[in-house]
């Protein structure tokens, strides 16, 4: 028997995703949710939506995942117990510099990979994973094979992605469930004029995928048919997948 979402954690809660999902989860009776962002005002924009259409409670946390990352001083978050932890950080950032200046490379890594570890850490503990929950990661497609155009938010996703896949078999036979998922792209500001719009799901789509089926575990594609594409895509041989 599905246990109802009724209260959902949010880091990067102010991407486009992840205010569809918020948005799908309200309309189905979730009324408590906490937001965590870079970008207060933005956040608060979005918590008085909430608020406003379906009197939920909120509650806001502003973070910088660079600085979460710092090995001299790391975040240790403390997080409560909610039905759902939503991770949908990330950054795209600038590739094109990222291949000559390590400063940018470390700033994507951080948004993609490292700065998520204290919060994925404070969630998944051996006490949480006793009880019901659900912890969905958004990955990437771009983590299945090195691109030159990405390849340094390509190596994040990647990472991310292995990371998760532990956490996931960690957690097997244990009534928490978690999803990896590797989206392709997406109908948002961060891809806009990057991607085909032909090959770019909506936000909404997704988030109705999702919230329909919230006890599913693994690692998934979103959309469904990214599968087939990057499998094509990792069969590439070099002297075409350098055009990628």
């Amino acid at each position: 028997m599905t246990t109802p979402i009724r209260s959902a954690f949010v880091l990067g809660s102010t991407s486009a995703v992840a205010m569809a999902i918020c948005r799908e989860l309200a309309r189905r009776g979730c009324r408590r949710f906490h937001l965590v962002a870079r970008n207060p005002e933005a956040n608060a924009r979005f918590g008085e939506e909430l608020r406003r259409q379906w009197s939920a409670e909120v509650s806001m946390e502003t973070t910088d995942l660079g600085a979460d990352a710092s090995l001299e001083r790391p975040r240790l978050p403390a997080v409560a117990e909610h039905d759902l932890y939503l991770i949908t950080a990330g950054s795209l950032g600038d590739a094109e510099l990222a291949r000559s200046d390590a400063a940018e490379a470390l700033r994507i890594t951080a948004a993609n990979y490292s700065g998520l570890l204290p919060w994925l850490t404070a969630i998944v503990t051996p006490e949480r994973i006793r009880r019901p929950g659900r912890l969905w990661v958004f990955a990437s497609v771009a983590a299945d094979r090195g691109r030159p155009s990405n390849y340094v938010y390509g190596a994040a996703k990647a990472a991310l992605t292995t990371f998760c896949e532990g956490l996931l078999l960690r957690c097997h036979g244990t009534p928490f469930a978690v999803r990896v998922l590797k989206a392709g792209f997406m109908a948002t500001p961060m891809t806009e004029g990057k991607a085909p719009p032909a090959l770019c799901a909506s936000p909404e789509a997704i988030a109705r995928s999702l919230v329909a089926s919230p006890d599913r575990r693994g690692i998934a594609y979103l959309p469904l048919w990214w599968a087939a594409i990057m499998a094509l895509v990792r069969l590439l041989p070099p002297a075409l997948a350098h055009k990628l």
